[in-house]
This record gives structure tokens, sequence and C-alpha cells, in this order.
């Protein structure tokens, strides 16, 4: 691609666990970023080592957006041209970037995102369940909004999809069966695309049953069934 033509800012999807994930185009993009930002300089440098990829690398996390984006903007004003990634799946989703696209967009400059790896899609279609219709919820709050943000969906007739940690998923499971039913379809999904991977389905009280018995590691998504509109 010829520089006149090139975004200023990339947004590339990177694998959420087997690194044979990654697309040609992506590779491509990133050996031609003048910057590579990451989430954690240390995770994308062990992708990176393993693409044989050198280019500088600069971090980009939830902690440092709000002071890093404007220097950013100037930087792309000036004629750089940098790639973003997450720890892993497509940036900005529940991860750090949409402040960034939003500045960079307001600036007049241009921004592309490249399709790729993204947890949820893997986990929705494999579920089982509808996937005509969802919503993507993401996190739910850790305690204040939580209980309300729950309340809010029980009308909710499309498919859900949550992310959730490994600590918090037999909780969640329990609010959920409390305020949906413990008879309502879902399904824990975690370890996408790696050696352990592992699609737990049934209803919320089964899987209640099933994680206060088993261990889990790994990243967690989490797909329930909506409200069927004839109950």
């Amino acid at each position: 691609m010829s520089e006149e033509n090139r975004p200023n800012l990339y947004l590339v999807p990177t694998p959420i666990g087997n690194l044979k994930d990654i697309t040609l185009r992506a590779i491509e993009v990133l050996k031609q970023a003048d910057v590579i930002l990451a989430e954690d300089t240390r995770t994308s440098g062990i992708l990176l080592k393993h693409l044989e990829i050198s280019r500088p690398l600069q971090s980009y996390h939830i902690f440092n957006e709000h002071k890093a984006v404007e220097k950013l903007v100037q930087r792309m004003k000036s004629g750089e041209h940098f790639a973003l990634i997450s720890d892993a799946g497509t940036p900005a989703i529940s991860d750090p970037g949409f402040l960034l696209v939003r500045e960079v967009l307001a600036a007049g400059l241009d921004v592309q995102c490249l399709p790729g790896p993204t947890a949820f899609v893997p986990a929705l279609v494999n579920s089982g369940l509808p996937n005509d219709r969802f919503v993507f919820e993401g996190f739910l709050p850790h305690k204040k909004g939580r209980k309300t943000r729950i309340e809010g969906l029980m009308e909710e007739t499309r498919t859900m999809i949550f992310y959730e940690s490994t600590h918090r998923i037999l909780k969640t499971l329990e609010q959920l069966a409390e305020a949906f039913g413990p008879d309502r379809q879902a399904c824990v999904s975690r370890e996408l695309t790696k050696i352990h991977e592992e699609n737990a389905r049934g209803t919320l009280a089964e899987l209640i049953d099933y994680y206060q018995t088993h261990s889990v590691k790994g990243e967690i998504v989490l797909v329930v069934a909506g409200k069927n509109p004839k109950a």
C-alpha cells in the first residue's frame, strides 16, 4: 500500500488463543506500522517475536489512554502510522481503543479495522442458541449497578453475550438464574481455540451444579438465551 493511501490508524485483531489464527493481512500491516500500540507490551512481544516482526512497541492501556490520545493524534498528523492491538481479539471490544478511534476520526484522520478474531463470535455460534439476533453486554459491573443491569435484561428476547472472569462466573450464573429462572438455557465457553477449549451447555441450574464441582481456568464467554416471547 502506498504511503499516501495508508490509514493513520489500523486496528489489528490478534489471536484469542491459537497463534495460527492471525491473518496474512494483519501480519503485513504490523510489519509496515511505524509504531505498534499494545495493551501489554510483554504479551504482545511474545506474539510479535513468534511472527518475526520487529517494530517499535508502545504501551497503550486503560490506565494511560486518556493521557496518551492527544499526543498520538498529533503524531499521526505529523505523518506517523500506528497499529493498535490488544492482548487478544479485536481492539476496543471490552478493551482500550474506543477513545483513540473517536479522537482520530474527529481530527479528520483515517481509521481502518481489520477483520479477525473476536471471542464472542465462536462462543455464540457454537452455543447452539439462536444467533440471528443477539446483544453483546460485555462485562457486567463488578459491584455498583450490577443488579440493575441484570434486572434490565429480564425482558430481553435476544440471545445475550457476556464476558466473565473465572472467579465470578459461578456468582454470575446464580444471579442470572435468580433473575431469568433456573431453566434458562446457556453456554459457558472458555479457552476458545486452545488445547483445553470447553463449551459447557445446559440450563443455568445445570451449569451452576457443574461449576460448583469443577475448577475454571482461562478466559470465559457466557451466552444466555433470551426470554421466550411466548412465555
